[in-house]
């Protein structure tokens, strides 16, 4: 569905929650994980959300910082990909985990494969994101803004 408009004004209309979610996301992007990681993991959870909006914002600034595009073309299979090194791993794993909650609560082991490659403010940091990233996602699949 192609449209200029979302399916309702909910920038304007819930204009606080928008603000509050816009301002965890700042909050998201300044905290202790690097801006390449975080847009790997917000791209994957929109591909599982499947939220058009957010894969093309996020991918368009995959490629305009330079990303591989085979590691980009590979993202949905990363378990199976060469181009993801542990730690990318770790978080996309836990991301996944976070994402798909009606699987069950995240594993102890997607949890214990964080600790090589996270620290406690990491974790909470990575976990943010994962919940800000599930956030404007509902809201883009749902309400459907316009891609730019």
């Amino acid at each position: 569905m192609s449209s200029t408009s979302p399916r309702v004004p909910y920038t304007r209309l819930a204009a606080d929650a928008f603000k509050a979610l816009l301002a965890t996301s700042q909050a998201v992007h300044s905290a202790s994980l690097e801006p390449g990681l975080l847009e790997l993991v917000f791209l994957r959870v929109s591909q599982i959300n499947g939220c058009g909006y957010c894969m093309d914002m996020h991918a368009t600034a995959l490629r305009k910082a330079g990303i591989e595009p085979r590691k980009l073309d590979t993202l949905p299979a990363w378990h199976e990909s060469r181009f993801f090194d542990e730690r990318e791993r770790a978080a996309l794993g836990w991301a996944e985990a976070l994402t798909r909650l009606p699987d069950g609560a995240p594993s102890q082991a997607a949890f214990d494969a964080l600790a090589p490659h996270f620290d406690e403010k990491g974790i909470c940091d990575l976990s943010m994101a994962v919940a800000v990233i599930n956030a404007w996602n509902r809201l883009g699949a749902g309400l459907l803004p316009p891609l730019p």
